[in-house]
């Protein structure tokens, strides 16, 4: 009697099937994906359409009998038209390959220019020679491809004058006008007046 007991409450109690814990199935991880074109034993398409190390079309080969021929040229079989039927394999050195695709792309990212945004700092009286200096290297930085954010900070009592800035602004704007354009146009923050130009 007292077994009984003791093994009905080591059984657990569930009012109602809400309660049953839930199974979940072993899901076995995802298959990691293969970079680049499929090589070798990769290629599970029958026949191919082979061109060979020489650039010469072989056209439709088995498999097998390309992989071979890669195998004794002591090269691999790369499928460069997967979308083609029967599916493109040429006969190279995968290595070399992946080398020079890699070699090729960080070119690309090197040539790729990043647009940044140069500041120049006006002031609303501003002399020629310094203004003259001011407009040289926003030329350069337009020439580079750069945006140029231009601060005009008012001081003091300068407030009190602001068509000065303005004028000077507009002045700046027509000074470009030939390699630049306005990107956003003069308005307040604070005591400042900012203006964005970009490169034509």
């Amino acid at each position: 009697m007292l077994l009984s007991a003791y093994c009905f409450k080591l059984r657990p109690s569930f009012h109602n099937f809400g309660e049953l814990p839930i199974r979940r199935p072993n899901r076995a991880p995802p298959a990691a994906t293969k970079d680049g074109p499929r090589t070798n034993d990769d290629i599970r398409n029958a026949q191919i359409q082979l061109i060979d190390q020489t650039g010469l079309n072989h056209g439709t080969v088995e498999t097998v009998v390309a992989i071979k021929m890669a195998l004794e040229a002591g090269m691999d079989l790369v499928e460069i038209s997967p979308n083609n039927n029967p599916p493109v394999c040429k006969i190279m050195d995968y290595g070399k390959f992946k080398y020079s695709a890699q070699k090729k792309a960080a070119e690309a990212r090197k040539k790729q220019k990043i647009v940044e945004i140069k500041e120049i700092k006006l002031r609303p009286m501003i002399d020629d020679h310094d203004y003259d200096v001011k407009m040289r290297a926003m030329q350069r930085f337009f020439e580079e491809g750069d945006k140029v954010k231009i601060t005009l900070r008012y001081r003091g009592r300068e407030m009190a004058h602001q068509e000065i800035g303005t004028k000077l602004l507009d002045k700046v704007k027509a000074d470009v006008a030939e390699f630049a354009k306005v990107e956003q146009d003069a308005r307040f923050e604070g005591r400042q007046v900012v203006m964005v130009l970009a490169p034509r």
